[in-house]
């Protein structure tokens, strides 16, 4: 009867263990999940705004450069 009784009481924690053990490993591969994501997400943001900055940058420069060419054709 004792034997019994312990037996089930060992199944009970080994299950009980299992279950730690799945929560434990879901939540790890649910936090590595978030970090891609947010690294991902910081990624797309920082090559977005790199694109802006370049785009802003040619812009300028194509103006300042048709500016000189209408001030030098007007000069000459």
């Amino acid at each position: 009867m004792v034997v019994a009784e312990l037996n089930i009481a060992v199944k009970g924690v080994v299950v009980v263990e299992v279950i730690v053990v799945i929560v434990v490993v879901v939540v790890v591969v649910v936090v590595v999940v978030v970090v891609v994501v947010v690294v991902v997400v910081v990624v797309v943001v920082v090559v977005v705004v790199v694109v802006v900055v370049v785009v802003v940058v040619v812009v300028v420069v194509v103006v300042v450069v048709v500016e000189v060419v209408v001030v030098v054709a007007v000069i000459v």
